[in-house]
């Protein structure tokens, strides 16, 4: 009777180290799946291609509110500017390795090198997320095993160890010519799509925390799109810079937020939200979507906002841009 194959589950981050893992995997008699995770900072788009570009079939997992949970306060820390590298890491492990119990699998497996990442792929850190896992012993770097300790499934003869590699640093010749033994023509830039690890967006976000400590998924969102101002300590302000951003901050907005707009002149929408809106905020608000909108300095208008579902107006002087611009996130 023949041993049935083992199954493993690749989380592939859509760079060309996963896409390698899963071709080494593929010189054996393996079952092999993909997953990609996707969040408000990153999207499933190139683990998707990856998994494409691999040959496997591969899911997206929906990981937003817990991965919100965590990013508040991750408990091995931040990296350059909000990355929470180590715990994101351990967070996807975590997940899958949910969906490797509930299916039967074997084993999980990552394209992580030893060495490769100076935050989340030093060896302790790499130790560290197969902790947070959950299922120790069952997640596999097929690009680094040999340098590693064998996992179950090796111990367990349903991975032949030797077929594995000993990838090690950041130089990338060996990936490159990995990439050309296997026929990869479209070759995946090193994964940077986080925006967590982006400057502008980070300030953003630690604006958003100091402001509203359980800010949701929505709030969150609202980040993505236009200019962002600090009203007093209370409020932000969204403001759109394109018909589309105008568009996707007038969905984003909640009955309690407020949704500004000048209807007799091009210009913004601004979406004005937070802990404690006041009438005055309100009005500093209009003043600013009135600055960036076509209407001419000194000349006062009517700025329409909405609220509840109620419409109400307010009379402002286009005073210019100038004494906000300290405020502009």
């Amino acid at each position: 009777m023949m041993r049935p194959k083992a199954k493993g589950i690749g989380l592939l981050s859509g760079g060309l180290d996963s896409i390698l893992a899963v071709k080494v995997l593929q010189e054996q008699p393996l079952e092999l799946v993909g997953i990609t995770f996707t969040t408000p900072f990153f999207g499933p788009e190139s683990g998707l291609l990856a998994g494409r570009i691999a040959g496997i079939p591969t899911r997206v997992e929906d990981m937003g509110e817990v991965f919100l949970t965590m990013l508040r306060k991750p408990p091995h820390g931040y990296g350059r500017y909000m990355n929470p590298c180590i715990d994101c890491h351990g967070l996807m492990l975590q997940e899958a390795a949910k969906i490797l119990i509930a299916e039967g699998a074997d084993f999980l497996f990552t394209g992580e090198v030893v060495g490769q990442r100076p935050m989340s792929q030093r060896r302790a850190a790499m130790k560290i997320v197969e902790r947070m896992s959950g299922v120790a012993g069952r997640v596999l770097r097929p690009l680094s095993a040999k340098l590693l300790e064998p996992t179950i499934v090796e111990k367990e003869g349903l991975v032949e160890r030797e077929k594995l590699l000993d990838l090690h640093g950041r130089g990338r010749k060996r990936q490159m010519e990995l990439a050309r033994f296997y026929g990869l023509h479209h070759v995946p830039q090193p994964s940077g799509g986080c925006m967590l690890t982006k400057e502008g967006f980070a300030r953003k976000l630690k604006e958003l925390f100091a402001l509203m400590p359980h800010a949701d998924l929505r709030h969150v969102e609202r980040l993505k799109w236009g200019r962002h101002f600090r009203l007093a300590e209370s409020c932000l302000l969204a403001l759109g810079r394109s018909k589309g951003e105008n568009e996707r901050l007038s969905v984003l907005a909640d009955p309690e937020d407020v949704v500004l707009s000048v209807p007799s002149h091009p210009g913004p929408t601004g979406l004005l939200f937070g802990t404690a809106i006041r009438r005055a905020h309100v009005q500093e608000a209009a003043m600013i979507v009135a600055a960036y909108s076509d209407v001419a300095f000194g000349e006062r208008v009517s700025v329409r906002w909405l609220q509840r579902g109620e419409e109400a107006w307010t009379r402002v002087k286009n005073v210019g841009r100038t004494p906000w611009m300290h405020r502009l996130l």
